[in-house]
């Protein structure tokens, strides 16, 4: 008969004769968070990813099955009808999306600009078929001179203002850590996915990225620069926007890649 997840966790880690301190240095997974997974404490956890990241990297340390252990914890979510535990959201937080992902859906900042920047170069190409050419007689050399460099202009800005508003991620594990991340228009890049020591990720090119890390064992940068990331066994997330704006998130604002 399977004893359950928790207990199976506990009776690997009792026969390898390893207390938990020595697995929380190991795996960078708070001590509060593995007593957890052994008591099946669900709500003591941040999240349903978060628990089967956890799941998954313990157990393989341990040298037990993780891939199945995070799944029967999956399949125990569904015949529950969805997380076995609830997860409260912070006074105030903004709605998510049907289907999940980031915080509450916002127009992707690139799209906005650059659809702006179009509709400014159709209207000075509608002025300038309005008020015709310099061919006839009369006409004015210096003004379609004029149009020309006001078309000319409007081009550049609309390419200087795609340059400034996007910004490139890439990321570089030094121990198993939990990534997810989402691009300005809500789509995964990294997709809940553990990196392994020295794997590296991106770069990934987009007008803004949501973050979340299992842990702190990982190197950021943003276009080219180095991001502080503090060392932490606890999950962390951040919001990169450009040119090159990085703010932390909270808890409860972090994409989860469920």
């Amino acid at each position: 008969m399977n004893p359950g997840i928790g207990p199976t966790l506990r009776e690997a880690r009792i026969r390898r004769k390893v207390d938990l301190a020595e697995v929380e240095q190991t795996t960078k997974i708070r001590i509060r968070y593995l007593r957890a997974l052994e008591n099946e404490e669900w709500g003591v956890l941040p999240g349903a990813a978060y628990a089967r990241s956890f799941i998954r990297t313990y157990a393989n340390h341990l040298g037990l099955d993780g891939e199945r252990l995070a799944d029967d914890f999956r399949r125990q979510q569904e015949e529950a009808g969805g997380e076995v535990y609830p997860r409260p959201e912070p006074a105030g937080a903004p709605a998510r999306p049907p289907g999940g992902g980031g915080r509450g859906w916002r127009p992707p900042t690139a799209i906005t600009a650059a659809l702006v920047s179009l509709a400014l170069i159709a209207a000075l190409l509608l002025i300038g078929a309005l008020t015709g050419g310099s061919d006839e007689p009369g006409g004015n050399s210096s003004e379609a001179a004029k149009r020309q460099a006001q078309r000319k202009q409007a081009q550049r800005r609309h390419r200087q203002q795609l340059q400034s508003r996007t910004v490139a991620l890439d990321m570089t594990a030094s121990a198993d850590v939990w990534v997810c991340v989402l691009d300005a228009n809500g789509d995964h890049v990294v997709n809940g996915e553990i990196l392994t020591a020295g794997v590296e990720a991106g770069p990934f090119r987009s007008g803004s990225f949501e973050i979340a890390f299992g842990n702190g064992a990982v190197s950021m940068r943003v276009n080219g620069k180095q991001v502080d990331i503090p060392e932490s066994a606890s999950p962390l997330g951040y919001e990169v926007t450009a040119p090159a704006k990085v703010v932390p998130l909270s808890e409860g604002n972090r994409p989860d890649c469920a």
